[in-house]
């Protein structure tokens, strides 16, 4: 279990390293330049040459990137271009919206997913079961951005149960307010998010459902549940965790979209302001920020599902 945390520790920070190489030259190929983040429309060719050197866009791309990498090291993720502010902070202050969305909307597809993919699997011929199946491949095709605008117009323009939108300007002050202006977004993108869950759940019971060891213990006496419960739930978990991780990852980089619906200042609203005023060190800092993000949740999913199941383990003290 030690080399193979060292061996996935090590992987992660390749990753992150290979990953910050194409965030930052990636940006330095598209059109534009962070100068003109400073430059005003009708600047000279001085004011440009000027700005261009006060950002380091003046310097070659590998002496620019080994001098951010060199910042990035230190926890220090550079100063926006607009704002003059630390993009360190910001990010950090944006993750208080982001972060709650994204753990609470994990959460209740979790509670949605798992029970009614069960029941989706063990009632296959009913017809609840069917509709279960049939419910889980809608919500796959559904859009979330789409979904959410027509909860808003149900429950906050015709029921008025629910804000619209927006976000306390002091944050989690008040955190009643704060969650009344989660719950339309949370219940977006956990329905949408439970929606691909639930068929996953289905398809990992119906193959641990089938398996030899699930029907030997049936011969022996034990009922479908209490075979399920002490020799495939750890199987049939194996898989799901790893879709769960992937949920969790996508959930969080699926914020861009939410926030924008529902005109959250979280880390998608940030990358969105970033890039129309093309300020690189906002880009970058959000662009990492979420990548670390991805790949810890990737490595801790790993974990949990070595864990978990018992092939694993197995495969694991014969090698």
């Amino acid at each position: 279990m030690t080399r193979f945390l060292l061996r996935r520790a090590a992987f992660l920070l390749v990753s992150l390293a290979l990953a910050s190489v194409v965030v930052f030259f990636l940006l330095r190929v598209l059109p534009g330049d962070p100068a003109n983040a400073l430059a005003s429309v009708g600047a000279t060719k001085e004011q440009i040459e000027a700005a261009r050197a006060a950002v380091g866009s003046d310097q070659p791309l590998p002496a620019q990137f080994a001098a951010w990498i060199a910042q990035a090291a230190t926890g220090d993720l550079g100063t926006s271009l607009v704002s003059g502010l630390p993009v360190g902070p910001e990010v950090v202050q944006r993750l208080r919206v982001t972060l709650p969305l994204t753990a609470a909307a994990f959460a209740l597809a979790v509670a949605i997913a798992l029970p009614c993919g069960y029941v989706a699997a063990t009632r296959a011929r009913t017809w609840y079961g069917q509709a279960l199946g049939a419910v889980a491949q809608l919500g796959i095709a559904v859009p979330v951005f789409w979904l959410g605008m027509i909860l808003i117009v149900v429950f906050a323009l015709r029921l008025r149960i629910l804000p619209a939108g927006g976000f306390p300007i002091d944050g989690w002050a008040d955190p009643l307010a704060a969650a009344t202006d989660l719950v339309l977004p949370v219940v977006t993108v956990a329905i949408v998010m439970s929606a691909s869950l639930i068929r996953y759940v289905r398809s990992a019971v119906l193959d641990v459902a089938g398996s030899d060891f699930v029907r030997t213990a049936r011969a022996m006496g034990a009922t479908f549940g209490q075979a399920m419960r002490q020799h495939g739930a750890r199987s049939a978990a194996a898989p799901v965790v790893a879709v769960l991780g992937i949920e969790l990852a996508s959930a969080l980089l699926g914020a861009v979209v939410v926030e924008q619906v529902f005109a959250l200042p979280g880390l998608g609203s940030l990358l969105v302001t970033g890039i129309e005023q093309h300020d690189y060190p906002v880009i970058q800092g959000v662009l990492v920020v979420t990548t670390l993000a991805v790949l810890v949740i990737g490595f801790v999913a790993d974990i949990c599902q070595r864990l978990i199941d018992p092939r694993v383990g197995a495969a694991g003290a014969a090698s």
